[in-house]
């Protein structure tokens, strides 16, 4: 990828719903009620109208049914006009991000000037499949032509048939190498050495950093209260747990690698439904509206691995950023690094350190650097969040511009790892 060039792109604001876990069954809110619920008081503090947009792009991994292209079923019912032209993308946990690059890039080549870019996801509408011998079933039925057709094929019923799959334990699944996302957990893990009690060390971490940011107030600016149709009124991330202790986590027995893994319900994100957006702008259009820029975006990078060690994908993408850029890890100040899983997080930050990696993989003379923990997810991550996969992407940009003002730091980077075996990377200053 060449060193970006054109015309520089602004984030001028944003916002996203509390993240909240999935309880059993549908949730209160749609991928796209999520994403009007934060965009409506987003775009009414704006001094433009909802029509000023050149587009929408919203990312979304599990669509449901009745909301094809919920970009532009969001992009009409948040008042954005019929002429308004909307389009959803997805590569899996990047999605929300996607919405991000695909928006910077058409405004730092000059042929939009404001966007609204955001990620939508609500797990807990992932619907319920047949096995296939099931569909195989209903289709020999369907298809038999004489009544004695039809007896033969309904003599292949058996009732476990009968027994759905939920739809969210195959899309976890890679289909190259049949391994579920906590598995390539397992294994990155496993390379580097990464134990269940650095595992659930960081996990407890990361959710008395989310308590102590929701105390403190600095998500205020961030999070706007969702309501549901029953007036129910949701306010905060509800799958902080204040009270996490590693020896708590330590009762937890491990999920996909039996008895020994080190990955547990208690070190990994959390089934959750959430929205984020973020406004994009180029300098014609912050003169135009009057706009204040929080941040401008110096550059964003997309790499791609072998899909078994795909957690390690975030060390690829923004050493490929940094280098690009003629930085370092050390000149990073602020990092949001999504928590899919706790050790993958930590073979993350081991894969950085380590010289062997760093010359047979990243390609440099040796290690990449250390990322200062106290300058990490400052503020929780997916472990304690929750991990909406359309809109984790998009809540990292978010939240790193809004965590950067706060602490008064220029530089950050937002990454990712991304299931099939990539990672995206956004490198991000401060105005």
């Amino acid at each position: 990828m060449a060193s970006p060039s054109g015309r520089p792109v602004y984030i001028v604001d944003g916002a996203r719903t509390p993240f909240l876990k999935a309880k059993a069954g549908p949730g209160p809110f749609t991928p796209v009620d999520l994403a009007v619920q934060c965009g409506r008081p987003l775009l009414l503090r704006q001094p433009f109208a909802a029509d000023a947009f050149d587009q929408v792009i919203l990312g979304c991994v599990n669509v449901i049914a009745d909301e094809q292209n919920p970009a532009r079923v969001a992009a009409l019912r948040l008042g954005c006009g019929t002429a308004m032209t909307a389009f959803t993308v997805q590569i899996n946990c990047g999605s929300g991000m996607q919405s991000i690059d695909t928006a910077y890039r058409y405004i730092r080549e000059g042929t939009s000037d404001l966007i609204l870019a955001g990620g939508a996801e609500a797990l807990s509408y992932a619907p319920l499949v047949l096995k296939q011998d099931a569909v195989e079933f209903l289709a020999a039925l369907n298809g038999a032509k004489t009544p004695l057709d039809r007896v033969k094929a309904a003599a292949a019923f058996r009732p476990d048939m009968l027994q759905p799959v939920v739809g969210l334990e195959r899309g976890l699944t890679d289909p190259i190498t049949d391994l579920m996302m906590g598995q390539t957990a397992e294994l990155t893990g496993f390379l580097f050495g990464v134990t269940r009690e650095q595992a659930d060390a960081y996990a407890v971490q990361s959710h008395l950093r989310l308590a102590k940011a929701q105390a403190e107030g600095w998500l205020a600016d961030e999070v706007e209260p969702a309501f549901a149709r029953d007036g129910t009124l949701h306010d905060h991330d509800d799958g902080v747990r204040p009270d996490s202790a590693v020896d708590k986590l330590a009762k937890l027995k491990p999920v996909f690698e039996r008895p020994y893994g080190k990955v547990t319900a208690g070190n990994s994100s959390q089934i959750t439904d959430g929205a984020s957006w973020v406004i994009l702008a180029s300098e014609e259009a912050v003169k135009k509206h009057g706009l204040t820029p929080k941040a401008v975006i110096v550059d964003s990078d997309w790499a791609a691995l072998d899909p078994s060690v795909m957690g390690l994908g975030p060390v690829l993408c923004s050493s490929a950023v940094l280098k690009r850029n003629g930085l370092g890890v050390a000149d990073v100040e602020l990092w949001e690094l999504n928590e899919a899983f706790a050790a993958q997080v930590l073979s993350c930050l081991a894969a950085f350190e380590d010289e062997h990696f760093g010359r047979t993989v990243l390609g440099l003379d040796g290690a990449a650097g250390t990322i200062d923990r106290a300058r990490l997810n400052v503020d929780g991550g997916a472990v304690a969040l929750g991990h909406p996969v359309g809109a984790s992407g998009n809540r990292i940009v978010l939240h790193l511009v809004n965590a950067m003002h706060r602490l008064g730091l220029k530089r950050g980077i937002a990454t990712e790892c991304i299931g099939g075996g990539q990672g995206g990377a956004m490198l991000i200053e401060t105005v």
